[in-house]
């Protein structure tokens, strides 16, 4: 017996559909038999994609794992702006397109997980879009359709048809393990507590400030305190086990700027600065062991925040920052705070030499680092992209790697 398209079940959130395969008679009377599902995602070191679809339906029996193949469903997927895009502009990783399922397995829950096709640099799959006339990232608005194109077996033998399948929340471990908060001035920010943190030893504060992309758009009622993770592993890598033994536990705070830091350095720093003090006040944070990183914009304000705070932080890493005609010289050569930048050379953004290396050249006792290019597992990167040497703990000098250099300064 042939079998179209049409006589498929092809249902994505809160759609449903008959499902007509070969010895399968699906009764009319009962109710529907409903699967929701889950988007599994990792953020990569280019941004966050969805790598799996967590389909629920251990409630409906243990499925007979021989009955499940890749190719037993198909996965489309549909990503939309979330803001209206203005005539002329445009916003780049949209997308309508058939998901490559290239695995099939139970998890050890009995529900189903199919694996998608995902890799750097891989169009469709990511959650964000980048709308170029406003310089932002955006959570895209996913849609993702199910289609069953084989029956599934029960391990008794009995046939199994869903006949609905309802789409659910956007799962991200990684970035799941930072709640949600926002300052008494109105500054969103994520928060990451390290294990064991109730404890009365005192921890570590690692305050990551994001690029120029992951900012706010307020004029579109935009803030979503959701691109400062996904976008990168800036503020990820800090939290990672490796991470996390290395500074001997520590909290990780990402703020998000209601627009680009480089718009009002002078406005943000001291919301920023409510942010740690008011974490430090209710935390059991070391006072002596706050530290600042940041990418790009968010290099530039880890600068920024070193001048204007001098006594504050035990030290500071800027990427690949903005330093040009928005920090005096005289600042920087009086910045004390220990200071370690990194920058790639094939940096056509920002400027290395007018930016990270001027800065390396005034600021005493700096550190700096100095990439030809932005490569990480064989995929090369825009030449911007330095932050992800510092998200992998890749910045060394002799055997000293920037994350133990971190771990070390403590505030005088």
């Amino acid at each position: 017996m042939a079998i179209d398209r049409r006589s498929l079940l092809a249902a994505g959130a809160g759609t449903t559909a008959a499902l007509s395969l070969p010895g399968i008679a699906v009764a009319g009377n009962r109710p529907p038999t409903i699967a929701r599902f889950t988007l599994d995602a990792v953020t990569l070191d280019g941004g966050e994609q969805v790598t799996a679809v967590t389909l629920d339906t251990a409630r409906l029996g243990p499925i007979a794992p021989a009955s499940l193949t890749p190719a037993t469903f198909t996965v489309h997927a549909k990503a939309t702006s979330p803001i209206p895009i203005a005539p002329g502009d445009q916003i780049f990783s949209e997308y309508d397109l058939d998901r490559p399922v290239t695995a099939a397995r139970l998890d050890r829950r009995g529900d189903i997980v199919l694996e998608l096709s995902y890799a750097e640099g891989q169009v469709g799959g990511g959650t964000l879009g980048y709308i170029a006339g406003k310089g932002r990232n955006v959570r895209l608005d996913l849609t993702y359709t199910i289609t069953q194109t084989a029956p599934l077996r029960l391990r008794d033998g009995r046939p199994l048809t869903i006949e609905r399948f309802e789409q659910g929340r956007l799962v991200n471990p990684e970035v799941d393990a930072f709640s949600y908060h926002t300052s008494g001035s109105g500054m969103r920010y994520r928060l990451f507590a390290p294990a064991g943190s109730a404890r009365h030893a005192r921890h570590p504060l690692i305050v990551w400030l994001h690029g120029g992309g992951e900012g706010a758009s307020l004029p579109d009622n935009y803030y979503d305190n959701e691109t400062t993770l996904r976008a990168n592993r800036g503020a990820l890598g800090f939290a990672t086990p490796q991470a996390q033994r290395i500074f001997a536990g520590a909290y990780v705070v990402a703020p998000q700027s209601t627009s680009y830091w480089l718009e009002d350095g002078d406005r943000f720093a001291p919301q920023i600065n409510e942010i740690v003090q008011d974490l430090a006040r209710r935390l059991p944070i070391d006072r002596r062991r706050i530290y600042v990183a940041g990418c790009s914009n968010g290099g530039y304000m880890s600068l920024k925040m070193t001048t204007v705070y001098p006594s504050a932080f035990a030290a500071s890493v800027p990427i690949c920052g903005v330093v040009t005609s928005v920090l005096t010289d005289d600042e920087l050569r009086h910045i004390d705070t220990p200071t370690w930048l990194v920058a790639s050379l094939d940096d056509d953004t920002v400027p290395p030499q007018a930016n990270t290396v001027h800065a390396h050249d005034l600021i005493r006792r700096s550190l700096i680092s100095l990439y030809d290019h932005v490569i990480w597992n064989g995929h090369q990167f825009p030449g911007h992209w330095s932050w992800i040497y510092v998200a992998r703990n890749d910045p060394s000098v002799g055997r000293l790697h920037i994350w133990q250099w971190m771990a070390a300064q403590q505030r005088r």
